[in-house]
């Protein structure tokens, strides 16, 4: 993909953090945009930055409403033309102790992360198709998808499943002209802490004090710390020029990483060997 200038761009989560980074990246290159998000008010400011620069519609829409996804999707073409930007990016995060495991939290952060996601690409990927490919998609994961990061148990399963699903429909979706690419944040200077605290499902477990307490500190830690959305929106945009599948945004879960393959090839140096077939076990990404 050479140019952005012309196209239409579907962001969601888009009115806020990596979305709104994303938004500008696109916008900056000419791209038009439909903001997607929950959050009505803050789509409204976004809407108003992001005018200056391109046009720009925004829609409310929680991703987990598959009939609503379909409905948005169809308006939104009506209104700017053809998606060929599909940028997956909603999330939410949640940390609950086991001895709380409660279906209202997995339900919530399992709908959101990995639902959301897949309702993105079931929703466009065959109108992609149908139309010739020259499309891309981008779906945001986290380095806490790769790794034990200490996150909470939903949140990471949720994104080691985006990375799963991305990783599957790579080789696949190359065959009808559609690239795609796994967005991997590390720490983001974003408010999703504090505004997955807000959206919590009503009869969620309380947290316990710790877990608030932990929660406020990552919080602070990823403002302190964390790379700039803008800084992420060019960063995809770039990698989406250069096909590049992986967007880590930092290499802060290397050594976590290497020792994970290192613990995963050391229990495979015992087991029974079986030759590789089919391309089973052979990464499309070589």
């Amino acid at each position: 993909m050479d140019t952005f200038i012309g196209r239409t761009a579907f962001i969601t989560g888009g009115a806020r953090g990596i979305g709104l980074g994303i938004a500008r990246a696109c916008a900056r290159a000419g791209t038009t945009l439909a903001l997607v998000d929950i959050d009505e008010d803050a789509l409204a400011q976004a809407k108003t930055e992001l005018s200056e620069l391109t046009r720009t519609e925004t829609y409310v829409l929680d991703v987990r409403d598959r009939e609503a996804y379909a409905r948005v999707a169809d308006q939104v073409e009506s209104d700017l033309g053809v998606v060929s930007l599909l940028f997956n990016n909603a999330g939410v995060t949640d940390i609950i102790s086991p001895a709380q495991m409660d279906y209202a939290v997995w339900d919530w952060v399992m709908g959101v992360n990995i639902g959301g996601i897949y309702n993105g690409m079931q929703t466009f990927v065959p109108r992609m198709i149908s139309r010739g490919g020259d499309s891309y998609i981008v779906n945001s994961a986290s380095a806490a998808g790769l790794v034990f990061a200490n996150t909470g148990f939903p949140y990471q399963a949720s994104k080691f499943a985006v990375v799963g699903l991305t990783e599957t429909l790579h080789a696949e979706l190359a065959g009808y002209g559609i690239g795609i690419s796994l967005l991997l944040p590390g720490p983001v200077a974003t408010d999703i802490v504090r505004n997955a605290q807000r959206l919590r499902p009503e009869h969620a477990p309380a947290q316990s004090q710790k877990v608030a307490d932990k929660l406020e500190n990552a919080h602070g830690i990823l403002n302190h710390i964390g790379v700039s959305i803008d800084e992420v929106g060019q960063l995809t945009l770039d990698a989406i020029r250069e096909e590049r599948f992986y967007i880590p945004t930092d290499d802060s879960v290397a050594t976590a990483l290497t020792a994970r393959t290192e613990a995963l090839l050391a229990a495979m140096s015992s087991a029974r060997h079986v030759p590789e077939f089919a391309g089973w076990a052979q990464s499309p990404h070589r």
